[in-house]
């Protein structure tokens, strides 16, 4: 069979749907999406698989882009739109660690359903050699989304997803991870002293839970409610690797990248203690902007990416005061980060590319980068796998839009194992940043409804 990659692009047309995409999660006669990648309600999901690549170790980044590489040189592609996302698309995720177990992948679905700006559009890929037709895409919408097909344009009123807002809470088990949270305070106790003797000024160290339910866990479900309640983040899913991000790693689209960087968090219930004459926001913005602690933990964050893309850009430009991100369930400092590419030998580096130069940033491993790594694999006793790792896409001309692994986790059967970290500086107390994973822990907890 050849393994020539083709590939064909409809637009299916305009739509004002304020789900978007996320109706199409575990829509009625809907098989769940594979693949997702959603903000807002558009984005990108993917069913089926056309071809898969995996690998693990420390060239893992620089293997996928080689082996993406070699489809598209010699891929034929019929697509009239040339907008980021058409044509041939692999959704990604990456293992954080180069000593991760974890299969690192690239996979290429066998459909793609788009929206971007309001345009929707659905992509038919393969590797027989031959260019799809749109006979073959219209049966592959046929199997993979027929009310979409049926409709020709996604409809609020017609494609309801399978969130369910006044569900029971689940009869479910949470059990400690790798480490109890008594032994994991004790190792972000370790990791303060460390900061103290001047290893390092700052490590992330995460832990993780496994769910246990009474029911098998129905991804689609968990899709729609993390893109109905998050919309500010990006929902994704690659496997069984699912959640909804926060913090943008890199975007690429053309020459310019642009990342979103988070670093200081504060748990929305903590509102609850503010004097009865100040607001929430200003809470949230006297509690992180007015903290030495968590300004100077993002500070670590923003230097750690803009270090990181110089070589790569010609202009980097990163907002001077951090703004207030509000979430469902916490507030964070972010920032955002815009940089004009440069060329090298005529192309300009894919998003990919830009992945394997960035990862790890301080935001998810501390600083400076190679101890705070090596002592995060003493402490933690974790196998991250992708939790904190890149997850995301890429097309053909190298756009991409690449997320930081957080507030997810592994669904398997009727068992979820959810991850969550935080940020350790020297004034860190281990109570607080324990408090702070179990707020991170929220948003998956409440997807898989367990009750918090």
């Amino acid at each position: 069979m050849s393994s020539t990659l083709t590939s064909i692009t409809v637009p299916l047309g305009e739509t004002a749907s304020e789900d978007g995409l996320a109706a199409l999660l575990g829509s009625p006669g809907t098989p769940s999406a594979d693949f997702c990648w959603i903000r807002r309600g558009s984005g990108l999901i993917g069913f089926g698989e056309a071809a898969r690549f995996e690998a693990t170790g420390p060239d893992r980044f620089m293997l996928g882009e080689q082996w993406w590489r070699s489809l598209i040189l010699e891929a034929t592609s019929i697509d009239p739109l040339q907008l980021p996302g058409t044509g041939p698309v692999a959704f990604g995720s990456f293992a954080f660690s180069k000593t991760s177990e974890f299969a690192s992948r690239l996979v290429v679905p066998e459909l793609v359903v788009g929206l971007r700006d309001g345009l929707l559009w659905a992509t038919l890929i393969s590797l027989t050699g031959s260019t799809p037709t749109r006979a073959q895409l219209d049966e592959s919408l046929g199997r993979f989304v027929p009310a979409l097909l049926r409709n020709g344009a996604l409809d609020d009123a017609s494609l309801t997803g399978a969130d369910d807002e006044n569900g029971e809470a689940l009869d479910a088990v949470v059990r400690p991870g790798s480490l109890g949270e008594q032994d994991w305070m004790d190792a972000v106790e370790q990791g303060v002293q460390r900061i103290r003797q001047g290893a390092v000024e700052k490590i992330v160290l995460a832990r993780d839970v496994l769910v246990e339910l009474p029911t098998e866990v129905r991804a689609p479900q968990v899709l729609a409610r993390l893109s109905s309640r998050y919309r500010e983040c990006w929902t994704y899913r690659v496997d069984d690797f699912v959640g909804a991000t926060p913090e943008m790693l890199i975007q690429v689209v053309g020459r310019t990248a642009q990342a979103r960087v988070l670093a200081g968090t504060l748990d929305r219930r903590d509102a609850a203690t503010r004097p009865e004459s100040e607001g929430e926001l200003d809470f949230a913005e006297r509690v992180l902007a007015g903290s030495a602690k968590q300004r100077h933990e993002h500070q670590i964050a923003i230097d750690s990416l803009v270090n990181a893309l110089e070589p790569f850009s010609a202009v980097t430009d990163a907002h001077e005061e951090p703004f207030i991100l509000e979430l469902p369930n916490v507030w964070h400092l972010a920032s955002d980060v815009k940089a004009e590419l440069l060329e090298a030998e005529g192309h300009v580096p894919s998003s990919l590319a830009l992945v394997n130069a960035l990862h790890p940033t301080a935001a998810v491993c501390g600083t400076p980068t190679l101890p705070a790594g090596s002592i995060i694999r003493e402490l933690e006793h974790l196998d991250r796998g992708p939790y904190a790792g890149p997850v995301g896409w890429l097309d053909g001309a190298g756009n991409g839009e690449w997320g930081i692994g957080l507030r997810g986790g592994l669904l398997g059967g009727e068992t979820a194992r959810l991850f969550a970290g935080c940020g350790v500086v020297e004034g860190s107390v281990p109570e607080t940043e324990l408090a702070e994973t179990w707020a991170k822990f929220r948003p998956m907890l409440e997807a898989l409804g367990v009750s918090v």
